[in-house]
């Protein structure tokens, strides 16, 4: 045995200490120019015209929906997700409404989505589990059709292509796309995220939102009186990413493609392994489109092992391999619980996944023996 291996975990190389350093020995530690900088290299990578760093995804899906200023109502998303998309409507006084996702991506399906909307429906936002985009043409033309607006939440899909091409994040389907950067996440910035959008004037809203409101812009201004004049003109926040995470951001941003074909190659040897085992059906394969996987999420029969999940994830950590499980349901935590009466009946296929789901061990610093101690611990299972 190697060690113990995470389910994921961040890789710094030496020029990322050295992009960092850099940073720290600048004349600016918050945001400055190499924030200015990172923007524009997440928008040419994904294609958009415009990037707004900010301190973390959640930040980013608060004012991404502040930014469109919707009257009270509802918005839909998946019950497979963190909370903060959930909790991002919220903030901006929407009432989250969960539909089921599909049985095989794990992603939010657009015909439950579509049977979720009301009078009171103002947007959707299709979270890219895992890595692999949601179906991204379907959703856009069920907004479009009623005149929706459409923010994918793609916290762990920075790198990874559409299924009809095109990275996400470039604008081409929604009004909005959030990225983040936490450590287990393709790339980090320690906490960090970005949001990427086509749209001059969502792009001038949140880099006021993300800073208290307020704009020293003096075409903006309405009298200014001196240099030293600046303006709150909306209720903003401070979700400001300081310099040295823009710094570190822009050397993993170079690396991201090596780090997502390293993923990819682990995932292949995952399911050379272990694709014999008829008590672990392993997740959907994207086949030729390019996914930069931030999860492999494997599904367990735990009753043909005989065994709950918690001693499942115990007999792995016991041969040093850790899981985490991805995501307890939404509307299984307190705060949300009023959002499904019956989740049998409401959300069979999010059920049947919560029930059997288990991250196994992904991120590029494993090595080949990591990978080869992750197969033996899970094939040791039964």
């Amino acid at each position: 045995m190697t060690g113990f291996i995470p389910y994921g975990r961040q890789l710094i190389e030496a020029d990322d200490e050295a992009a960092v350093l850099s940073a720290l020995r600048s004349d600016y530690l918050t945001q400055g120019p190499a924030t200015a900088a990172f923007e524009k290299d997440i928008a040419d990578f994904t294609g958009a015209k415009f990037c707004v760093a900010v301190s973390s995804a959640t930040a980013g899906l608060h004012i991404a929906m502040a930014a469109l200023a919707l009257p009270s109502g509802e918005g839909i998303t998946s019950p497979n997700t963190f909370v903060a998309t959930a909790n991002a409507m919220i903030y901006n006084g929407l009432d989250p409404v969960l539909a089921d996702i599909e049985p095989d991506t794990f992603n939010l399906s657009p015909v439950a989505a579509e049977a979720a909307i009301t009078d009171r429906t103002r947007l959707i936002a299709p979270v890219h589990f895992a890595g692999l985009p949601a179906d991204m043409e379907a959703f856009a033309a069920l907004a479009g059709d009623r005149g929706l607006t459409l923010i994918e939440d793609a916290a762990h899909a920075i790198g990874s292509d559409y299924a009809s091409g095109g990275r996400v994040g470039n604008g081409r389907f929604s009004a909005m796309t959030v990225f983040s950067f936490h450590p287990v996440k393709s790339m980090t910035t320690g906490e960090g995220g970005a949001i990427t959008t086509n749209d001059p004037a969502l792009y001038e809203r949140l880099m006021m939102l993300r800073s208290h409101g307020i704009t020293r812009d003096p075409a903006r201004l309405t009298d200014p009186p001196g240099t030293w004049w600046y303006e709150q003109q909306v209720l903003g926040f401070n979700y400001r990413m300081t310099d040295f995470q823009a710094a570190l951001g822009t050397s993993q941003l170079r690396k991201l493609d090596r780090f997502a074909a390293r993923r990819r190659a682990i995932i292949a040897r995952y399911r050379t392994a272990l694709s014999d085992l008829s008590w672990l059906a392993l997740p959907h394969d994207a086949g030729d489109q390019r996914v930069c996987y931030h999860l492999f999420v494997a599904r367990f029969d735990f009753d043909a092992l005989g065994r709950t999940r918690a001693e499942v994830m115990a007999a792995l950590a016991a041969e040093g391999v850790g899981s985490q499980v991805h995501y307890i349901p939404v509307y299984r935590q307190p705060w949300h619980t009023g959002l499904a009466r019956d989740a049998m009946q409401q959300f069979p296929a999010n059920e049947d996944y919560y029930a059997r789901c288990l991250s196994l061990p992904l991120y590029p610093a494993m090595t080949d023996d990591d990978v080869e101690q992750v197969i033996a611990a899970v094939r040791g299972l039964a």
